[in-house]
């Protein structure tokens, strides 16, 4: 939950932005030929710190972004996007260029994507890069590579997140993120594993880690939430979307933002994943990566409306 630290940015967000090339197409598999026509294939900014930078942004919340950018035209595309909507983004230049993905989003909304990856292997954020932004803010999500943040962000009194996202429990590229944050979200729907498997994976960061709380998506089957302080888990149902589902790029960011929106401000745990569940409900109508954000008064009608369904009214009490 946020302090009482008088400080000038409520969260801090660490690298991860990029570029989404989505290609919209009738399922998620090759069909017979070598071409297929489609609807127009748009390139979006994107990626999950820019996800979650504009959701915490659009929310309301004081912001400040930083990450490695490519000086190239997507680059450019990045920083108009960030001018356009005011979020407060400071990059270093990045010698390989800004990272970029194609996606794929067939009819009913569901995506698979190929991320290029193109950073060299261990690269990081440099502390003296972020480090003056750090000691200004409550809390610190850590996106992508400041694996190095966590530490600094526990000396100065800042709570942290991360989001691991398809993370099986025991590949490399995420341990180091899933053990050291306090709040913990990864994608059920994308491990690749049971139902039990993905608890597994959840009760695996709380028993090894620092973590208070680890939250997972699992799609339509909602979200899970483990509570350190209770030991619990917690499963709770999706929000009906208000709109037709379009695309999913973004939902996951814009479910983390939402539900710790409501943490931040100490409201009970039904709450929070009421306010992901609609966030999450709400990025999905719109085509495109992050492109419509949901704001405080939405966010809050949306929520008021979800909670008189029976499912939800039952948890909320």
């Amino acid at each position: 939950m946020m302090g009482d630290r008088d400080l000038e940015f409520d969260v801090l967000v660490l690298g991860g932005v990029g570029v989404d090339t989505i290609v919209r197409v009738p399922e998620l598999s090759i069909p017979a030929g070598d071409s297929v026509w489609v609807p127009p294939v748009r390139d979006y900014v994107a990626h999950s710190g820019n996800g979650v930078a504009l959701g915490f942004h659009g929310l309301g919340l004081r912001t400040k972004f930083l990450d490695l950018l490519g000086e190239d035209a997507l680059g450019a595309m990045v920083l108009a996007r960030y001018a356009e909507t005011g979020l407060d983004f400071s990059y270093l230049p990045a010698p390989d260029g800004t990272p970029r993905s194609v996606n794929l989003v067939d009819a009913g909304g569901r995506r698979f994507s190929f991320f290029d990856g193109r950073h060299p292997e261990g690269t990081e954020l440099p502390a003296e890069f972020y480090l003056p932004a750090l000691a200004k803010a409550r809390h610190v999500h850590v996106a992508g590579r400041a694996l190095g943040a966590f530490e600094h962000a526990r000396r100065l009194g800042a709570s942290t997140s991360t989001d691991v996202h398809t993370w099986d429990g025991s590949a490399a590229y995420g341990l180091g993120y899933a053990l050291e944050a306090d709040l913990v979200f990864l994608s059920a729907a994308g491990a690749g594993v049971t139902a039990r498997g993905i608890e597994q994976i959840m009760d695996s960061i709380l028993a090894r880690g620092r973590a208070s709380l680890v939250v997972a998506t699992d799609g339509e089957h909602g979200s899970l939430v483990l509570d350190r302080s209770s030991g619990q888990l917690q499963r709770y149902p999706i929000a009906t979307p208000e709109r037709p589902v379009l695309d999913s790029n973004g939902a996951g960011d814009a479910y983390s933002t939402a539900f710790l929106s409501r943490y931040f401000a100490g409201r009970p745990l039904p709450e929070c994943a009421l306010a992901g569940a609609v966030s999450g409900a709400f990025s999905c109508g719109a085509h495109g990566t992050c492109e419509v954000q949901i704001t405080e008064a939405e966010l809050a009608g949306a929520m008021t409306r979800a909670a008189l369904a029976p499912e939800w009214a039952a948890l909320l009490g």
